[in-house]
C-alpha cells in the first residue's frame, strides 16, 4: 500500500524522498516557493554510488515508481499524510511560515520522524535522564517544539553524508557516504507498523538487478541514533577552527589520541543515558570512514559563509556532560570556538547593515 510522506526539507530531505519513491510511495518536499517550482517542473536528481560501481549514478525521480511534488509550507494540506519527515536544519524551523505549518503538524498528532543532527527536544523528553534537564539553551528557539508530544517524535540518525553540489542546481543532491538512516522506534505500535512497512519496501528495491545502499533500519532502542553525536563531536564540529574551517578527515587524524579520547567521552555519556555499547559505533570505524572525508562539515561550511545560527549539538552535549557532574574540557573548547565564530558573523553583519 503506498504511504503519503510529508518531508520538511529538499536538499538532504531528496535522499530520504527518493528511497521511499523508488519503494512506490510518495512523497511531498516543502521548501521555498522557488525551489518547489523547479522540483514540481524537473523532479529530483540523487547521485549515489551502488556497490563495486567505479561512479555514481542518478537516479531521476521523474522515473520511480512514487509520486514527488514540492510545496512551500504555507500550501500544504496535513490531511493527505501519514507520516512526517524533518529534514531542515534546526535553526530553520524559526521560520514564520514553517513555525505555522510545525504548529498545524503538532495539533494534526502526525508522527514525525526527524532526520536532523540536532535531536527534537520532544524526542529527548522521551529519555528519562534527559527529561528533566535543562537544554533549551543548545535550540535557536526552544518554543518551536513546545506542542509536540514526546511519543509521536521519533530520530532517525543521519548517517548518510550528502551534500548539494554549489554549482548545481537546487534539485540536485551528491550521495558522499551511503550509510543507512538508523531510526528509533516511535512509542505507538501503529506508527511503527508504519515504519517497519517502509523499512522492508525500502530493503527490497532493487535498480538493474543491485542492492541500492542508504536503507531504513528500525530499532527499539531510543539510544541507536545517539551514537551519531560522537562522531560530530570528534569530526563535525572540531572543523570549525578560529581560522578558516577544515576538513573532516583533519579533524580527526591531525592528532588521533585525543580524537578518541572526545569520542569515548561522548559515547560514555550516550551509556550514563542509557545507551547500550552494541548501540554505539566504535571509534576504529568512524576513524576509517573519516578518512575518505575530505571536506569540511556543513556546520563548518555553513559559519565560513557567514550564517548567523547553525544546529548546535556540540552545545547540547556540553550541556548534558555538566549537567551529569562530567565535563570534558574538549568539548567546551570546541564549543567556545564555534561560540566565537558564529558572534564574529553577527558582529559582522551587525556592522555590514549600519
Amino acid at each position: 500500500m503506498a504511504r503519503n510522506v510529508l518531508i520538511l526539507g529538499a536538499s538532504y530531505g531528496s535522499l530520504l524522498a527518493t528511497k521511499l519513491l523508488m519503494a512506490g510511495h510518495n512523497v511531498t518536499l516543502v521548501c521555498r516557493k522557488k525551489t518547489a517550482e523547479l522540483i514540481n517542473r524537473d523532479g529530483t536528481e540523487v547521485r549515489i554510488k551502488l556497490r563495486d560501481e567505479p561512479t555514481h549514478r542518478s537516479i531521476f525521480s521523474r522515473d520511480l515508481p512514487g509520486t514527488l511534488d514540492a510545496s512551500p509550507p504555507a500550501d500544504v494540506d496535513l490531511s493527505r499524510y501519514d507520516l512526517v519527515g524533518l529534514a531542515m536544519q534546526e535553526p530553520q524551523y524559526t521560520n514564520h511560515t514553517i513555525r505555522v505549518l510545525m504548529i498545524k503538524i503538532a495539533e494534526a498528532k502526525l508522527p514525525c520522524l526527524s532526520i536532523m543532527n540536532m535531536p527534537p527536544l520532544p524526542y529527548l523528553k522521551r529519555i528519562p535522564a534527559l527529561a528533566e534537564m535543562d537544554l533549551e539553551e543548545a535550540y535557536t528557539n526552544a518554543q518551536v517544539w513546545e506542542r509536540f508530544k514526546p511519543g509521536l517524535v521519533s530520530l532517525c540518525s543521519p548517517d548518510p553524508q550528502a551534500f548539494r553540489p554549489p554549482d548545481e542546481a537546487a534539485n540536485v543532491l551528491h550521495v558522499g557516504l551511503p550509510t543507512n538512516f538508523k531510526a528509533a522506534a516511535f512509542a505507538d505500535e501503529a506508527h511503527n507498523r508504519l515504519l517497519r512497512e517502509l523499512e522492508a519496501d525500502i530493503d527490497a528495491v532493487k535498480l538493474d538487478g543491485q542492492d541500492v545502499p542508504v536503507k531504513l533500519k528500525v530499532f527499539d532502542s531510543l539510544f541507536v541514533p545517539l551514537a551519531k553525536w560522537s562522531m560530530l563531536l570528534t569530526g563535525n564540529y572540531r572543523c570549525i577552527t578560529p581560522q578558516e574551517p577544515q576538513s573532516i578527515r583533519d579533524a580527526v587524524h591531525a592528532d588521533l589520541k585525543r580524537s578518541q579520547s572526545i569520542y569515548e567521552h561522548v559515547d560514555g555519556i550516550a551509556r550514563r543515558l542509557g545507551a547500550d555499547p552494541k548501540d554505539q559505533v566504535p571509534f576504529e570505524k568512524y576513524a576509517k570512514a573519516a578518512e575518505s572525508l575530505l571536506k569540511p562539515s556543513s556546520a563548518a561550511r555553513a559559519v565560513a559563509s557567514g550564517a548567523p545560527f547553525i544546529e548546535r549539538v556540540d552545545l547540547l552535549v556540553k550541556l548534558i556532560s555538566h549537567q551529569l557532574g562530567a565535563p570534558n574540557a574538549e568539548i567546551d573548547r570546541t564549543v567556545q570556538i564555534v561560540d566565537q565564530k558564529l558572534n564574529e558573523k553577527i558582529v559582522e553583519g551587525g556592522s555590514s547593515a549600519q
